[in-house]
Formats: C-alpha cells, sequence, structure tokens
C-alpha cells in the first residue's frame, strides 16, 4: 500500500519526534460512532491543519479484500494484498477523499459491510503494525489533526494534543443510526427516482429493532477494539478524556478548541 508519504523502515517505534517536527499533531482517538471524524474536520479547519482520517486506511483496504474474496481473519494473505494496494488520502474541507488504487472509493467504504469488514481486518498484530508506520509517514512533518483509534498511544505517542472523545454505545448507536436514514431513502427531489416507489416507512417497532442492532453491532465492534493484541483501544496516559454523552455537538466542539489551545503556542492558537 502506498499512502500519500511511505516509509521503508520496519521499527515500530516513532521516527518524529515532538521536537524534530515542523508544527504540533493533534491526536482523536475513541469508539466507534463518538463523532472523531465531525470534530477532527472542525478542528483542523480552524487551526489550520491538515486532517487525516486513518480509519479510512483500513476501510480501503477492506474494500480491496472485499472485492476480492479474501478471509478477513488470516492475516499473511491480507499483509500480501496491502503490500500491492495504492492508498491516497487527500484532505478535503470536510473529510478526506480517499483513493484505492487510483480510483474514488470515499462513499464505498461508509457502507456498513466495508465496515464491519474493516473492524474484522484491524485486529491483525503485523497489519496493525505496517499501518502505524504508513500513519506516521503521512504526519511526521506535524500541521495534522488525526484520528483513530491508537494515534495517540502507538501512532504518535509523542504528539503535542491528545483527545479520547468517547460516549456511552447507546448514544453512539443512535447517532449511527439517525446517520444511516438518509443514506436508504431514495431522494425525493431526484429525477432518477421519479418512477420509484418509495419504501413504507418502519413502525416504531422495527425502528427499535433495528436501532438495537446497531447498538449490539457498536459493542461487539467496541469489544473486538479494546481487546485485540495490537494496539488495543484505550485512552493514553496524557490524553484529555472527552465524554461526549450528555453534551451538543456545539459543546463538544467548544470543549475541544479550549483543549487544543491550552496545549499550544499561544501564535498556533
Amino acid at each position: 500500500m502506498m499512502p500519500s508519504q511511505q516509509t521503508s523502515k520496519d521499527s515500530t517505534q516513532p521516527e518524529a519526534t515532538a521536537a524534530k517536527r515542523q508544527r504540533p499533531v493533534i491526536a482523536i482517538d475513541g469508539p466507534a460512532g463518538a463523532g472523531k471524524s465531525t470534530l477532527a474536520a472542525h478542528l483542523a479547519r480552524r487551526f489550520g491543519f491538515l486532517n487525516l482520517e486513518t480509519g479510512a486506511m483500513y476501510r480501503a483496504l477492506a474494500l480491496k479484500a472485499i472485492e476480492n474474496d479474501y478471509a478477513f481473519d488470516e492475516q499473511e494473505p491480507l499483509m500480501d494484498l496491502a503490500t500491492h494496494t495504492r492508498i491516497a488520502l487527500e484532505p478535503q474541507a470536510e473529510g478526506n477523499r480517499v483513493l484505492l488504487d487510483g480510483l474514488d472509493v470515499s462513499r464505498r467504504i461508509r457502507e456498513a459491510d466495508v465496515t464491519r469488514a474493516a473492524s474484522q481486518i484491524s485486529v491483525h498484530p503485523q497489519l496493525r503494525a505496517w499501518m502505524v508506520q504508513q500513519q506516521r509517514a503521512l504526519g511526521q512533518a506535524g500541521g495534522v489533526v488525526m484520528e483513530g483509534r491508537d494515534i495517540g498511544t502507538a501512532v504518535f505517542p509523542d504528539a503535542e494534543v491528545k483527545i479520547f472523545l468517547d460516549a456511552a454505545p447507546e448514544v453512539r448507536g443512535n447517532r449511527r443510526y439517525r446517520q444511516a436514514i438518509p443514506d436508504s431513502l431514495p431522494a425525493a427531489n431526484d429525477p432518477k427516482n421519479f418512477d420509484r416507489q418509495a419504501p413504507d416507512p418502519l413502525t416504531a417497532e422495527q425502528q427499535r429493532l433495528a436501532q438495537e442492532a446497531v447498538i449490539r453491532e457498536l459493542k461487539e465492534r467496541d469489544y473486538r477494539d479494546r481487546h485485540r493484541a495490537e494496539s488495543p483501544l484505550q485512552p493514553a496516559a496524557d490524553a484529555v478524556i472527552l465524554d461526549s454523552t450528555s453534551m451538543t455537538l456545539e459543546e463538544v466542539i467548544a470543549r475541544a478548541e479550549d483543549i487544543v489551545r491550552s496545549h499550544l503556542p499561544r501564535e498556533l492558537s
């Protein structure tokens, strides 16, 4: 795999220390559905940094594994697949444009089957250690907001700012469910959908069951993330934990900006 920048070294130790970086690194970690991508995009705009979503790299590789019928539980074939894959992250105003072997897969990697596959392949220690090297290369000069599961603990343990964004699984599951609703309905004003019959609205019971399914899947992913052998999901010892369970988006953003300002030199904040 070839992200925008590469490293050829095998060591899993950080190559660039905070003292050598030209600009700081803001690390945002947390479980699925916590709102990391939204927060990272805002902080990148606010402080003039690049926004790099490292989870998209796992998603892109998972998509290629799906398309080529690879088993998600076999590490060696996946490692071979990774070394013959080109993944590029191109920062945009609202996130990253993701290119897989030159093709834009930014929307496809957000679909449910890719999300599940990415969670499954990310448990492999060798693959995860290899990914860490690629991610360090992307942010080695600093001036980036990187979000993922292990940025502050494995990728950049010396990051100047570390935020661990969390929320109760029920809250995260309900957010994910609400986000998925528009994608399942045809656009009413789209001429291509003129002759399509709109799906029947879900009953209250169907909505409840669908929400429960999303929450159940989220908890299963949490378990895999927190119990994997390589870089398990956990806050860095020096991370600021931001629990958004009872907070609005505006409150989360305001608190995160305060955290960043308190850790950055005055001329950058």
